[in-house]
C-alpha cells in the first residue's frame, strides 16, 4: 500500500492488515457533527473555505485528528444556529463524533474538542 497519506494500523493478521487514513477518521467526525441539531455547518480555513466555493466538498473541513497508537484526540470547530445553546449542542456533538468514531473504527477517543467559530443567523430549511 502507498504510505502518500498518514494511516494507522487497525488490525494484522494472518488474512492481512487493514489500515485508516487521518482523513477517514476526520470524515466521519464531520459526518457525525453535522447530524446534531443546532450544529449549521463545519468552520474550516481560508483554503476549506476557498475549495467550497469552488463546488468542491470537503467532509474533513473544521476537523483535526491527531491518532497515537489506538488512541485518538479529535478538535471540531463548527458554525452553530441562532437560538441554541452553545453548552448543550457542544457535549451532543462530542457525544455523536466519539461514538461515531469508536464504533466505525475501533479506535479509542480520548477527548474532543469543540470550537464554535460562528453563529449562523439565517433560518433552516
Amino acid at each position: 500500500m502507498a504510505e502518500d497519506r498518514k494511516a494507522y494500523m487497525i488490525k494484522d493478521d494472518n488474512l492481512g492488515e487493514v489500515r485508516i487514513a487521518d482523513e477517514v477518521v476526520a470524515i466521519i467526525a464531520g459526518l457525525a457533527a453535522t447530524e446534531v441539531e443546532g450544529v449549521s455547518s463545519m468552520a474550516g480555513n481560508i483554503t476549506n473555505e476557498l475549495v467550497s466555493k469552488l463546488g468542491m466538498k470537503n467532509l474533513s473541513k473544521g476537523i483535526k485528528v491527531d491518532v497515537q497508537g489506538t488512541v485518538v484526540k479529535v478538535d471540531v470547530a463548527l458554525n452553530i444556529c441562532f437560538g441554541y445553546a452553545i453548552p448543550e449542542v457542544s457535549v451532543k456533538v462530542q457525544e455523536k463524533v466519539k461514538s461515531a468514531i469508536e464504533n466505525m473504527t475501533g479506535l479509542e477517543v480520548s477527548n474532543i474538542n469543540v470550537r464554535i467559530a460562528g453563529v449562523n443567523t439565517q433560518k433552516r430549511k
